[in-house]
């Protein structure tokens, strides 16, 4: 996934968000500040058509309330309010018009297939990433072959030192490479994340060099790792950069497995550690996700990335430095329904039109 178009492709998704929201079967929480900039040459016939449809179907929104052509030019936004990413010594940018009134800072909504951006608001912004360093440490790690049930002591390096967390894994606790790596991706357990770079061959130094040339050679150029947890604020990345990841580590079928698994139990010593899932959604069954990550640091918000099918389109979605912390699943949850009212009504025109060429209104 190389290229992300600016403005949307489809006329189906121009018309859902422009020429018809009398139709869709939701309401937005904001208004629309400023609508996708439209080549109307090109979609003539079609609104044409649509709109003579809805004519005669006399459903046509009232013409006061017609949504105006939107425009090509620019409109003055007001400044953007400082985020604890920007607070951070991250790149500022004013705040994109958001018709989903979002929560996060940041949000970056594409086809997986296709490269069709569905949604962006600040995407090109750089920040601190937190856990969704994650899931480089996982992709390095999954390419490397590297043996899963080779056992791994967990030491005092493993011990946070940049924000003092806490962890359940003591120091000398002994599990399997591939014991660490789910609680590593599944639960962000940050001493799994670090020792596994320690221990990857050539030390620490060398796994963080493997991470960085990674994201080079994906063309991830807004980003760099400090380290392999993120506890580090200087780990970060831009929204377009993390969709380039997410692509890539959702063709690796044991990320997708573990970053998704609801739940896990690991024996440590006598005792059996019970871990669940920091991603709350995948064990709700509205969601089709095959693979996600979450992270959380005060200076990179509430952040999340996704892979999930809605309406039939496979999306990555991205969401970072998000305020509150259930405000990132709430995003999702916004996305998903204005995408799937979005498919229903153009699935209602669809049918109107189908219709109407069967049994003509006037003749």
């Amino acid at each position: 996934m190389t290229h992300i178009p600016r403005f949307f492709p489809s006329i189906r998704n121009w018309l859902s968000l422009t020429l018809l929201p009398g139709l869709l079967a939701f309401s937005l929480a904001a208004p629309v500040h400023a609508a996708p900039v439209v080549h109307k040459v090109a979609y003539k016939s079609r609104v044409t058509k649509v709109k003579h449809t809805v004519q005669k179907r006399k459903a046509a929104v009232p013409s006061k309330h017609k949504t105006p052509t939107p425009a090509a030019t620019s409109m003055a936004l007001p400044p953007a309010t400082p985020a604890v990413g920007a607070l951070a010594g991250a790149t500022s940018v004013s705040a994109a018009p958001d018709i989903l009134n979002l929560k996060s800072r940041v949000a970056l909504v594409v086809d997986q297939n296709t490269n069709e951006v569905l949604f962006r608001k600040n995407d090109e912004e750089v920040l601190p990433i937190a856990s969704l360093t994650k899931l480089m440490t996982g992709l390095i790690i999954s390419e490397a072959a590297l043996p899963m049930d080779e056992i791994i002591r967990v030491t005092q390096e493993d011990v946070d030192t940049e924000k003092g967390s806490s962890s359940r894994l003591k120091v000398g606790t002994e599990l399997s490479r591939g014991k660490l790596l789910h609680l590593a991706l599944m639960s962000s357990e940050n001493r799994a994340a670090h020792a596994l770079g320690r221990t990857y061959p050539g030390g620490l130094p060398v796994f963080i060099s493997l991470m960085n040339d990674k994201a080079r050679s994906l063309g991830m150029k807004d980003t760099v790792y400090i380290e392999p947890t993120g506890l580090s604020s200087r780990n970060q990345s831009s929204a377009r950069d993390l969709v380039k990841l997410v692509d890539v580590a959702h063709h690796q079928p044991l990320l997708r497995e573990l970053t998704t698994s609801p739940s896990y139990q690991v024996i440590v010593g006598s005792r059996q550690l019970q871990y669940n899932n920091t991603n709350r959604l995948v064990k709700n069954p509205a969601w089709d996700i095959g693979l996600q990550k979450t992270g959380y640091i005060a200076e990179a918000g509430q952040c999340l990335v996704m892979q999930t099918k809605i309406a039939g389109r496979q999306l990555i979605m991205v969401f970072l430095d998000s305020v509150g912390k259930l405000s990132r699943l709430g995003d999702a949850e916004r996305v998903r329904h204005w995408i799937e009212s979005a498919a229903n009504s153009i699935d209602r025109i669809d049918r109107m039109e189908r219709s109407d060429r069967r049994d003509p209104i006037g003749v």
